[in-house]
Protein backbone atom coordinates (compact mmCIF):
# COMPACT_ATOMS: atom_id res chain seq x y z
CA UNK A 1 0.00 0.00 0.00
CA UNK A 2 1.64 3.22 -1.15
CA UNK A 3 0.86 6.72 0.02
CA UNK A 4 0.18 8.74 -3.13
CA UNK A 5 -1.04 11.87 -1.32
CA UNK A 6 0.89 14.91 -2.56
CA UNK A 7 3.29 16.50 -0.10
CA UNK A 8 3.11 20.30 -0.28
CA UNK A 9 6.29 21.20 1.59
CA UNK A 10 7.45 18.73 4.20
CA UNK A 11 6.03 15.37 5.20
CA UNK A 12 3.68 15.21 8.20
CA UNK A 13 4.93 12.89 10.94
CA UNK A 14 3.17 11.78 14.14
CA UNK A 15 5.11 10.79 17.26
CA UNK A 16 3.05 9.29 20.08
CA UNK A 17 4.62 9.58 23.49
CA UNK A 18 6.42 12.54 21.97
CA UNK A 19 6.94 14.35 25.28
CA UNK A 20 8.70 11.36 26.81
CA UNK A 21 12.38 10.49 26.93
CA UNK A 22 12.66 8.75 23.55
CA UNK A 23 9.87 10.74 21.95
CA UNK A 24 11.18 14.22 22.70
CA UNK A 25 14.60 13.44 21.22
CA UNK A 26 12.94 11.92 18.17
CA UNK A 27 10.68 14.95 17.67
CA UNK A 28 13.69 17.23 17.93
CA UNK A 29 15.59 15.32 15.26
CA UNK A 30 12.60 14.93 12.92
CA UNK A 31 12.04 18.69 12.83
CA UNK A 32 15.03 18.95 10.51
CA UNK A 33 13.07 17.24 7.76
CA UNK A 34 9.38 17.12 8.71
CA UNK A 35 6.37 18.75 10.28
CA UNK A 36 5.95 16.99 13.60
CA UNK A 37 2.71 16.25 15.43
CA UNK A 38 3.58 15.26 18.99
CA UNK A 39 0.78 13.40 20.79
CA UNK A 40 1.09 12.72 24.52
CA UNK A 41 -1.29 12.76 27.48
CA UNK A 42 1.58 13.67 29.86
CA UNK A 43 0.65 10.84 32.22
CA UNK A 44 4.20 9.50 32.19
CA UNK A 45 6.12 12.43 30.72
CA UNK A 46 6.56 16.16 31.13
CA UNK A 47 5.99 19.19 28.94
CA UNK A 48 9.46 20.40 29.90
CA UNK A 49 10.95 17.82 27.53
CA UNK A 50 9.45 19.63 24.55
CA UNK A 51 9.36 23.24 25.82
CA UNK A 52 12.16 24.18 23.45
CA UNK A 53 10.22 22.77 20.47
CA UNK A 54 6.95 24.64 21.01
CA UNK A 55 8.33 27.79 19.35
CA UNK A 56 8.79 26.09 15.97
CA UNK A 57 5.95 26.47 13.42
CA UNK A 58 6.61 22.94 12.13
CA UNK A 59 5.91 21.45 15.58
CA UNK A 60 2.52 20.95 17.20
CA UNK A 61 1.78 19.36 20.57
CA UNK A 62 -1.58 17.69 21.16
CA UNK A 63 -2.48 16.49 24.64
CA UNK A 64 -4.43 13.32 23.99
CA UNK A 65 -4.68 9.72 25.19
CA UNK A 66 -3.78 7.49 22.23
CA UNK A 67 -5.51 4.54 23.88
CA UNK A 68 -8.65 6.14 22.45
CA UNK A 69 -9.52 6.30 18.73
CA UNK A 70 -7.66 9.15 17.02
CA UNK A 71 -9.42 11.54 14.63
CA UNK A 72 -7.03 14.24 13.49
CA UNK A 73 -9.93 16.26 12.04
CA UNK A 74 -10.93 17.06 15.63
CA UNK A 75 -7.84 19.21 16.18
CA UNK A 76 -8.12 22.66 14.64
CA UNK A 77 -4.48 23.38 15.42
CA UNK A 78 -3.46 20.91 12.69
CA UNK A 79 -5.01 23.00 9.92
CA UNK A 80 -1.63 24.67 9.37
CA UNK A 81 -0.22 21.26 8.42
CA UNK A 82 -2.96 20.74 5.78
CA UNK A 83 -3.63 17.27 7.18
CA UNK A 84 -7.04 17.12 5.46
CA UNK A 85 -5.29 17.46 2.11
CA UNK A 86 -1.82 16.06 2.68
CA UNK A 87 -2.61 13.45 5.31
CA UNK A 88 0.15 11.88 7.36
CA UNK A 89 3.19 10.17 5.89
CA UNK A 90 4.79 8.55 8.95
CA UNK A 91 3.73 7.43 12.44
CA UNK A 92 6.19 6.60 15.20
CA UNK A 93 4.37 4.86 18.06
CA UNK A 94 6.43 5.21 21.24
CA UNK A 95 3.77 5.79 23.91
CA UNK A 96 4.11 3.31 26.78
CA UNK A 97 4.94 3.63 30.50
CA UNK A 98 8.40 2.32 31.41
CA UNK A 99 8.65 3.14 35.10
CA UNK A 100 10.42 0.47 37.21
CA UNK A 101 9.41 2.14 40.48
CA UNK A 102 5.76 2.68 39.58
CA UNK A 103 5.18 -0.38 37.45
CA UNK A 104 2.69 -1.90 39.89
CA UNK A 105 0.54 1.25 39.61
CA UNK A 106 0.85 1.32 35.82
CA UNK A 107 0.05 -2.28 34.90
CA UNK A 108 -3.24 -1.39 33.23
CA UNK A 109 -1.62 1.54 31.42
CA UNK A 110 1.00 -0.85 30.05
CA UNK A 111 -1.73 -3.24 28.99
CA UNK A 112 -3.64 -0.48 27.20
CA UNK A 113 -0.52 0.92 25.53
CA UNK A 114 0.26 -2.50 24.07
CA UNK A 115 -3.31 -3.17 22.89
CA UNK A 116 -5.75 -0.26 22.60
CA UNK A 117 -3.07 2.22 21.56
CA UNK A 118 -1.74 -0.22 18.97
CA UNK A 119 -5.15 -0.50 17.32
CA UNK A 120 -5.86 3.25 17.37
CA UNK A 121 -2.47 4.17 15.88
CA UNK A 122 -2.47 1.36 13.33
CA UNK A 123 -5.97 2.36 12.22
CA UNK A 124 -4.57 5.85 11.69
CA UNK A 125 -1.78 4.39 9.55
CA UNK A 126 -4.35 2.54 7.44
CA UNK A 127 -6.47 5.67 7.02
CA UNK A 128 -3.56 7.77 5.75
CA UNK A 129 -1.56 4.91 4.16
CA UNK A 130 1.28 6.04 6.38
CA UNK A 131 4.51 4.20 7.16
CA UNK A 132 4.45 2.98 10.75
CA UNK A 133 7.22 2.33 13.28
CA UNK A 134 6.62 0.68 16.64
CA UNK A 135 9.14 1.01 19.46
CA UNK A 136 9.19 -2.52 20.85
CA UNK A 137 11.58 -3.87 23.45
CA UNK A 138 14.28 -6.46 23.95
CA UNK A 139 11.98 -8.09 26.54
CA UNK A 140 10.28 -9.98 23.69
CA UNK A 141 13.33 -12.28 23.63
CA UNK A 142 12.77 -13.40 27.21
CA UNK A 143 15.41 -13.73 29.89
CA UNK A 144 18.98 -14.31 28.75
CA UNK A 145 20.87 -17.40 29.91
CA UNK A 146 24.62 -18.11 29.96
CA UNK A 147 24.16 -20.10 26.76
CA UNK A 148 21.85 -17.59 25.09
CA UNK A 149 22.45 -13.93 25.84
CA UNK A 150 22.99 -12.46 22.37
CA UNK A 151 19.74 -12.08 20.47
CA UNK A 152 19.11 -11.90 16.73
CA UNK A 153 15.86 -10.78 15.15
CA UNK A 154 15.03 -14.36 14.15
CA UNK A 155 15.19 -15.60 17.75
CA UNK A 156 11.93 -16.46 19.44
CA UNK A 157 11.74 -15.63 23.12
CA UNK A 158 9.95 -17.34 25.97
CA UNK A 159 8.03 -14.85 28.11
CA UNK A 160 6.06 -15.59 31.28
CA UNK A 161 2.79 -14.12 30.11
CA UNK A 162 1.07 -14.38 33.50
CA UNK A 163 3.90 -12.93 35.57
CA UNK A 164 3.80 -9.57 37.41
CA UNK A 165 5.53 -8.12 34.32
CA UNK A 166 3.20 -9.80 31.84
CA UNK A 167 1.31 -6.69 30.77
CA UNK A 168 4.60 -5.20 29.55
CA UNK A 169 6.64 -8.23 28.41
CA UNK A 170 3.84 -10.24 26.80
CA UNK A 171 2.22 -6.92 25.92
CA UNK A 172 5.14 -6.04 23.66
CA UNK A 173 4.89 -9.41 21.95
CA UNK A 174 1.17 -8.91 21.35
CA UNK A 175 1.85 -5.38 20.12
CA UNK A 176 4.28 -6.78 17.55
CA UNK A 177 1.58 -9.22 16.48
CA UNK A 178 -0.78 -6.27 15.99
CA UNK A 179 1.76 -4.54 13.78
CA UNK A 180 2.40 -7.57 11.58
CA UNK A 181 -1.29 -8.45 11.35
CA UNK A 182 -2.07 -4.99 9.99
CA UNK A 183 0.75 -5.46 7.48
CA UNK A 184 -0.74 -8.77 6.35
CA UNK A 185 -4.33 -7.50 6.13
CA UNK A 186 -3.90 -3.91 4.93
CA UNK A 187 -0.51 -4.00 3.21
CA UNK A 188 0.88 -1.01 5.11
CA UNK A 189 4.65 -0.57 5.45
CA UNK A 190 5.40 -1.32 9.11
CA UNK A 191 8.61 -1.37 11.14
CA UNK A 192 9.43 -2.85 14.55
CA UNK A 193 12.44 -1.51 16.44
CA UNK A 194 13.44 -3.83 19.29
CA UNK A 195 15.06 -1.35 21.65
CA UNK A 196 17.64 -2.44 24.21
CA UNK A 197 18.60 -0.42 27.29
CA UNK A 198 18.85 3.27 26.41
CA UNK A 199 19.98 6.23 28.49
CA UNK A 200 20.59 9.96 28.16
CA UNK A 201 19.22 13.41 29.03
CA UNK A 202 15.48 13.73 29.82
CA UNK A 203 15.09 10.34 31.47
CA UNK A 204 12.59 10.63 34.31
CA UNK A 205 14.17 11.29 37.69
CA UNK A 206 13.29 9.42 40.88
CA UNK A 207 11.56 6.76 38.79
CA UNK A 208 13.75 3.74 39.41
CA UNK A 209 15.70 4.28 36.20
CA UNK A 210 19.27 3.28 36.77
CA UNK A 211 21.45 5.98 35.24
CA UNK A 212 19.55 9.09 36.41
CA UNK A 213 19.10 7.61 39.89
CA UNK A 214 22.83 6.88 40.06
CA UNK A 215 23.60 10.47 39.05
CA UNK A 216 21.19 12.05 41.52
CA UNK A 217 22.44 9.91 44.39
CA UNK A 218 26.06 10.66 43.53
CA UNK A 219 25.36 14.40 43.43
CA UNK A 220 23.60 14.21 46.80
CA UNK A 221 26.22 11.98 48.42
CA UNK A 222 23.84 9.04 48.80
CA UNK A 223 24.54 5.37 48.14
CA UNK A 224 24.22 4.20 44.54
CA UNK A 225 21.88 1.21 44.71
CA UNK A 226 22.34 -1.68 42.29
CA UNK A 227 19.27 -3.92 42.24
CA UNK A 228 21.13 -7.19 41.87
CA UNK A 229 24.64 -8.45 42.60
CA UNK A 230 28.11 -7.25 41.63
CA UNK A 231 28.17 -9.44 38.51
CA UNK A 232 25.06 -7.98 36.91
CA UNK A 233 25.91 -6.49 33.52
CA UNK A 234 24.12 -5.12 30.49
CA UNK A 235 24.56 -2.92 27.45
CA UNK A 236 23.86 0.82 27.33
CA UNK A 237 22.95 2.75 24.17
CA UNK A 238 22.85 6.54 24.06
CA UNK A 239 19.58 8.20 23.13
CA UNK A 240 20.74 9.94 19.95
CA UNK A 241 22.03 6.67 18.53
CA UNK A 242 18.62 5.07 19.07
CA UNK A 243 16.66 7.94 17.48
CA UNK A 244 19.06 7.86 14.51
CA UNK A 245 18.23 4.17 14.21
CA UNK A 246 14.49 4.89 14.27
CA UNK A 247 14.78 7.35 11.41
CA UNK A 248 17.05 5.10 9.34
CA UNK A 249 14.62 2.20 9.83
CA UNK A 250 11.63 4.33 8.84
CA UNK A 251 13.37 5.27 5.58
CA UNK A 252 13.74 1.65 4.46
CA UNK A 253 11.35 -0.13 2.12
CA UNK A 254 8.67 -2.71 3.03
CA UNK A 255 11.21 -5.53 2.90
CA UNK A 256 12.81 -4.25 6.11
CA UNK A 257 10.51 -4.77 9.09
CA UNK A 258 12.28 -5.79 12.33
CA UNK A 259 15.64 -4.65 13.67
CA UNK A 260 17.52 -4.61 16.97
CA UNK A 261 18.69 -1.20 18.19
CA UNK A 262 21.07 -0.98 21.13
CA UNK A 263 24.68 -1.43 22.10
CA UNK A 264 26.44 -4.77 21.71
CA UNK A 265 29.06 -3.87 24.34
CA UNK A 266 28.42 -5.45 27.75
CA UNK A 267 29.33 -3.37 30.80
CA UNK A 268 29.06 -4.27 34.47
CA UNK A 269 26.59 -1.97 36.19
CA UNK A 270 29.10 -1.50 39.02
CA UNK A 271 31.52 -0.01 36.46
CA UNK A 272 28.87 2.49 35.37
CA UNK A 273 28.21 3.41 38.99
CA UNK A 274 31.92 3.90 39.66
CA UNK A 275 32.23 6.04 36.52
CA UNK A 276 29.42 8.31 37.69
CA UNK A 277 30.93 8.62 41.17
CA UNK A 278 34.26 9.67 39.65
CA UNK A 279 32.74 12.11 37.15
CA UNK A 280 30.70 13.84 39.86
CA UNK A 281 33.58 13.86 42.37
CA UNK A 282 31.24 12.12 44.79
CA UNK A 283 31.97 10.31 48.04
CA UNK A 284 29.04 7.98 47.50
CA UNK A 285 29.35 4.20 47.79
CA UNK A 286 27.88 1.39 45.73
CA UNK A 287 25.47 -0.93 47.57
CA UNK A 288 23.31 -3.85 46.45
CA UNK A 289 19.62 -4.61 46.95
CA UNK A 290 16.94 -7.03 45.74
CA UNK A 291 15.83 -6.57 42.09
CA UNK A 292 12.72 -4.50 41.36
CA UNK A 293 9.83 -6.28 39.66
CA UNK A 294 10.14 -4.24 36.48
CA UNK A 295 13.91 -4.67 36.22
CA UNK A 296 14.55 -7.81 34.23
CA UNK A 297 17.77 -9.39 33.07
CA UNK A 298 18.75 -7.99 29.69
CA UNK A 299 20.53 -9.69 26.84
CA UNK A 300 22.69 -8.10 24.18
CA UNK A 301 21.60 -7.33 20.62
CA UNK A 302 23.13 -8.92 17.56
CA UNK A 303 23.47 -5.80 15.40
CA UNK A 304 24.35 -7.49 12.10
CA UNK A 305 21.05 -6.55 10.46
CA UNK A 306 21.20 -2.95 11.68
CA UNK A 307 24.77 -2.56 10.45
CA UNK A 308 24.28 -4.22 7.08
CA UNK A 309 20.72 -3.14 6.21
CA UNK A 310 20.56 0.29 7.85
CA UNK A 311 24.21 1.28 7.85
CA UNK A 312 23.69 1.98 11.56
CA UNK A 313 26.02 1.49 14.50
CA UNK A 314 25.99 3.08 17.97
CA UNK A 315 28.51 5.92 17.85
CA UNK A 316 28.42 7.63 21.27
CA UNK A 317 30.99 6.31 23.75
CA UNK A 318 29.65 5.40 27.18
CA UNK A 319 31.92 7.95 28.88
CA UNK A 320 30.65 10.76 26.65
CA UNK A 321 27.01 9.77 27.01
CA UNK A 322 27.28 9.54 30.79
CA UNK A 323 28.97 12.95 30.90
CA UNK A 324 26.15 14.50 28.83
CA UNK A 325 23.55 12.90 31.09
CA UNK A 326 25.30 14.14 34.23
CA UNK A 327 25.46 17.69 32.88
CA UNK A 328 21.75 17.63 31.98
CA UNK A 329 20.72 16.19 35.34
CA UNK A 330 22.72 18.77 37.30
CA UNK A 331 21.24 21.59 35.23
CA UNK A 332 17.65 20.37 35.40
CA UNK A 333 17.19 18.27 38.54
CA UNK A 334 15.26 20.87 40.55
CA UNK A 335 12.90 21.85 37.73
CA UNK A 336 12.36 18.29 36.53
CA UNK A 337 11.72 16.99 40.04
CA UNK A 338 9.19 19.77 40.66
CA UNK A 339 7.32 19.12 37.41
CA UNK A 340 7.21 15.37 37.92
CA UNK A 341 6.00 15.70 41.51
CA UNK A 342 3.17 17.87 40.22
CA UNK A 343 2.60 15.46 37.26
CA UNK A 344 2.71 18.36 34.82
Amino acid sequence: MLNETPIFEKKNVIVTGGAGFLGSHLCEKLLREAKVICIDDLSNSTIQNIDHLLQYPDFEFIKYDVNKPINLDDFDELEKFKVKFQGVQEIYHLACPTSPRNFEKLKLQSLWANSNAMISTLNLAVKYKAKYLFASSSVVYGDPTPERNIFSEEDEGVVKHMSPRGSYDEGKRFAETCVDTYRQVYGIDVKIARVFTTYGPRMKLRDGLMVPDFILNAIEGKDLIIYGDEDIAMSFAYITDITDGFIKLMKTGPEMSIVNLGSDQIVKIAQVADMIIQMTNSNSKVVYDDPLIFLSKKGVPNLTRAKEMLGWIPLVRLQDGIRNTINYTIANKEMVSLNQSQNI
